[in-house]
């Protein structure tokens, strides 16, 4: 159903995770290379071209099903019960998808990372993850007036 609030929220937090392919997480620079991680590898610039020189093909297909999975749980409005279900599993899945990318960032670094190394893309697991929760607030409360609709019967 198109017209309800958790629906754009869902579509909202999928739209969230599927920017983490075009905003980079970090940009470092150590002396001679810049380096750029994004979701799907490290980037490095060579000879004055940007060349990716570590894939993270994992991250990469982890993301594009994390990205699918509110775009699905919207048509599942008929059950309520089980899309609120979903949803909050789904913030779980998303917290262990953060702390993976965290990782992986820090490997990948080679440096010591300071607050104006990263990008946009550090924070958009996290605005996903409040997309989520208005979701699933909105859930709720549909449940909760539909259950109040049929004590009035």
């Amino acid at each position: 159903m198109i017209q309800r609030v958790q629906s754009i929220y869902l579509f909202l937090a999928s739209l969230a995770i599927y920017a983490l392919f075009l905003f980079p997480f970090v940009n470092t620079l150590d002396g001679i290379n810049s380096r750029i991680i994004k979701v799907t590898g490290v980037y490095e610039e060579i000879n004055e071209q940007v060349v990716q020189t570590e894939p993270f093909l994992l991250l990469t297909i982890a993301t594009a099903i994390v990205g699918l999975i509110p775009i699905v749980l919207i048509f599942l409005f008929k059950n309520r019960k089980r899309q609120a279900t979903l949803i909050y599993s789904l913030v779980v899945i998303l917290l262990g998808y953060s702390f993976w990318i965290a990782q992986t960032v820090k490997s990948f670094a080679n440096t010591t990372l300071e607050i104006s190394n990263y990008n946009i893309g550090a924070g958009l697991s996290s605005v996903a993850v409040l997309f989520l929760i208005l979701a699933a607030k909105g859930v709720m409360r549909d449940e909760k007036l539909v259950k109040s609709a049929d004590r009035l019967r």
